[in-house]
């Protein structure tokens, strides 16, 4: 029934609308040409079909569904079916193309069809109608083609596609479009509204992934069997990729769960299967640093679940174990020589850096590793270790903080090092310095180590670049060595500064009070040192000459004035001097410390007269250990060919000294360079001036450890406050985690200290548990 005339008085109806309609719909599946106005035409008619008809929707629907039907009949007609699947598979494609056209542009036209049908009442009664509504024209199109021809044949057009695939494989060229078309086909062609993905996933991936399978499980074992497992691993590295890119071109790629089966499915095969035969070659090949081979390996076992840790041993291992033997193949050198040490260290470190960047594409996990190896390597005990005596309980520490502190002060000492490098050379080794201190676990024995040089560097006024000085304390805090060093460090450099001002302000002091008698005070340097910061230095006495000891009293009472309240505490073994020498062979200057000065002003009056050994220790007040250590500095000068100073003790030797034994100065001293004696010269007797105690001798170990015992008890009160009970295993766990920066503290260290702390009542153990404990409040 017509709601109006909607076609006006021509007469006009449902079928001599629906006829020139479906000339137009004809045209456009026959591929015959359509005119833009005929395009247009089609979409007016529609309109007025499904607009102005009760019934339009049912009727236009129902239409358009039989000649789909009879459209796709009649090409299904055309399809070879009789002849082998290759054929039949490019006729299909071929249909199919043509078809997928229209299916892309044959629904426009009946938008109006979906909208008509927005309203429950009225839906269409027609099964074929029903089916336009529910799934549109598109998935009719789609679902009628299935239907009629697809669904009829897709098992031999799957095979013909796995044809297509292998051949491909075996190098043949192919037309990718055929296999490309028969995927989207399984995609489009899908039946399951829940997922659309369900027939590809069911059928055509299922059917890939076996006939890969298939391919390659006797191929790969051939493979290896002829050609061993090296050209194997080249083998199954580009066969994988190969195949990744293909399943990248046949396989869906809109979620990716394709690709990764399917690459999943070939590690399994090619991979899995022979894992160890690689992992055994890993070590060979990183020994000859065969970087291809190792990044075809990384590629190959990063696929699989446990392939990349058994790597990381092995590259753990090597590390470790090739560092230490490089160290003792050349312990003989670098025990002695710490630049070696460092550069040695540093030439590793680079060399297995750029190893993991190239072969395992800068993997963390492999740095991580390289890291945990340097670390064991760096603080070793297999080349050189350092004795702790009995406070470590027979324990020993590697000496690397040691060397790497000998290291920085050679850098930033005026030694021959340092002044053969460009500033921007001692900043760039200075940082590589910096690299290998994070690895060491003892920074509190290298912060040690580096206080005494700088002290010596501060004090003797040999420092290189105070600039430089300044720079490493800084960079020293940014690394987060201890807190603690890091300030007396700090203060340190600040007392070098204040010292300017100090010594014009006790100069203009003693010269207001007219004091003529002093002048010696001219050339005298002070140097007034915070003891917080430095440290209390070794209380021995010595006899200076009459013209110092006089302007001490008068130093005392100018700082005294200048800063109420403060002690000055007299440090001659910090003191050094310079003598001026004359001879008939010219005049030197030598750089002598105060115990050499005591003893060399004891031959001032009597330049050619021969002393005793008794007679030198009652005029310079000296103990024993500091006299012998003295005179066999001024007899036994390694660096020059005469000596200043001889002695009648045969064979030299500090424990031959008696009370009679004679010394005398060498009038014929001289300094000799090329074989020719110098009129004019400077020579330092100081050596490694003793600022506050020898860093290796007992008692300084002695008190690394009674440091790190509080340092130890420090950090168990701050855990144990914080959590109030803990058990064994957490307690030490945080412990390690606290004190890092500092030191490794060992199961015994924290085994004893927390019997001290049980013992004074700090925290006690749990009646229920004994490994668990408690804070006492």
């Amino acid at each position: 029934m017509l709601l109006q005339d909607p076609f006006g008085a021509g007469g006009a109806t449902f079928d001599s609308e629906w006829r020139v309609g479906l000339r137009i719909i004809k045209h456009l599946l026959n591929r015959q040409n359509v005119t833009q106005q005929e395009w247009q035409e089609l979409f007016v008619i529609m309109n007025r079909l499904t607009t102005w008809l009760d019934n339009g929707c049912e009727l236009v629907g129902a239409e358009l569904s039989n000649e789909l039907s009879i459209h796709v009949s009649q090409a299904a007609k055309t399809l070879p079916v009789n002849s082998d699947d290759q054929t039949l598979l490019n006729a299909y494609i071929d249909q199919w193309n043509v078809y997928m056209v229209m299916v892309q542009h044959l629904p426009m036209p009946f938008n109006f069809l979906s909208r008509r049908y927005s309203s429950p009442a009225v839906l269409p009664t027609s099964a074929s109608a029903f089916a336009i509504h529910t799934k549109g024209v598109r998935q009719t199109m789609l679902a009628t083609w299935n239907r009629i021809i697809f669904n009829n044949i897709k098992g031999r057009l799957l095979k013909a596609t796995l044809d297509l695939i292998e051949k491909e494989r075996l190098n043949e060229m192919v037309e990718q479009s055929k296999i490309v078309g028969i995927r989207d086909s399984y995609i489009e062609l899908n039946t399951n509204d829940m997922d659309r993905l369900d027939l590809y996933t069911r059928e055509f991936e299922a059917a890939y992934l076996d006939a890969t399978a298939t391919f390659y499980r006797a191929r790969a074992a051939d493979m290896l069997e002829k050609n061993g497992i090296l050209s194997y691993i080249a083998y199954a590295d580009s066969k994988l990729q190969e195949e990744q890119q293909r399943a990248e071109k046949y396989l869906d790629k809109s979620d990716g769960r394709s690709v990764n089966a399917l690459v999943a499915k070939c590690v399994e095969i090619l991979v899995s299967d022979h894992e160890d035969q690689m992992h055994n070659e890993c070590t060979s090949l990183i020994t000859a640093n065969d970087v291809e081979r190792l990044q075809m390996i990384y590629r190959l076992t990063n696929k699989t679940p446990n392939g990349i840790n058994t790597m990381l041993k092995k590259l753990f291992e090597f590390v470790r174990q090739e560092g230490l033997n490089q160290m003792l193949q050349n312990a003989q050198t670098i025990v002695s020589n710490s630049d070696k040490y460092v550069d040695h260290l540093l030439d590793m470190h680079e060399r297995f850096t750029k190893l993991i960047g190239d072969a395992f594409y800068n993997d963390p996990r492999f740095l991580t590793e390289r890291d945990k190896a340097f670390q064991d390597v760096v603080n070793s005990t297999e080349v050189f270790k350092m004795d702790t005596t009995k406070a470590l309980k027979g324990a020993v520490e590697s000496r690397s903080p040691e060397l790497l502190a000998v290291y920085c002060d050679q850098l930033l000492r005026k030694t021959a090092m340092s002044k053969r490098l460009s500033s921007e050379e001692v900043d760039e080794k200075l940082n590589r310095v910096l690299l290998v201190l994070k690895y060491v676990q003892s920074k509190d024995i290298f912060m040690r180590f580096h206080k005494q040089h700088m002290s010596r560097r501060l004090v003797l006024e040999t420092t290189a670049d105070q600039e430089k000085e300044e720079t490493l304390v800084r960079r020293f805090r940014e690394i987060g060595m201890p807190a603690d060093y890091v300030n007396k460090l700090s203060r340190m450099l600040q007392d070098v500064e204040v010292n300017k001002d100090t010594n014009v302000e006790i100069k203009r002091s003693i010269a207001a009070n007219n004091n003529d008698a002093l002048p010696i005070i001219d050339i005298l340097t002070l140097k007034v040192l915070n003891v917080g910061a430095w440290g209390k230095p070794r209380r021995s006495h010595v006899s200076l000459p009459r013209e110092i000891e006089d302007c001490a009293g008068e130093i005392e009472e100018a700082y005294k004035k200048m800063h109420c309240g403060r002690k000055l505490f007299w440090s001659p073994q910090m003191s050094s001097a310079v003598i001026v020498w004359n001879n008939k062979h010219g005049k030197y200057d030598f750089e002598v410390s105060s115990m050499q000065l005591s003893v060399l002003h004891c031959f001032n009056d009597r330049p050619t007269e021969k002393l005793t050994y008794d007679s030198l220790r009652l005029a310079t007040e000296l103990v024993e250990q500091d006299l012998n250590r003295t005179l066999m500095s001024l007899v036994s000068m390694p660096r020059v060919q005469m000596q200043l100073v001889h002695t009648d003790c045969v064979p030299l030797n500090p424990k031959n000294f008696n009370d009679s034994t004679l010394f005398w100065i060498n009038q014929d001293f001289a300094l000799v360079k090329n074989d020719k004696i110098q009129p004019r010269g400077k020579i330092s007797f100081i050596g490694r001036l003793n600022v506050g105690g020898d860093a290796n001798n007992e008692n300084e170990c002695d008190e690394v450890m009674k440091l790190r015992e509080f340092r130890t008890q420090e950090a168990i009160v701050k855990v144990m406050k914080t959590r109030k009970q803990v058990t064994s295993a957490q307690l030490q766990t945080s412990l390690i985690e606290l004190l890092k920066d500092m030191f490794c503290p060992s199961k015994r260290l924290i085994k004893e200290q927390i019997e001290w702390l049980i013992e004074n009542n700090y925290i006690k153990r749990d009646p229920k548990d004994m490994n668990t404990f408690i804070y006492v409040t």
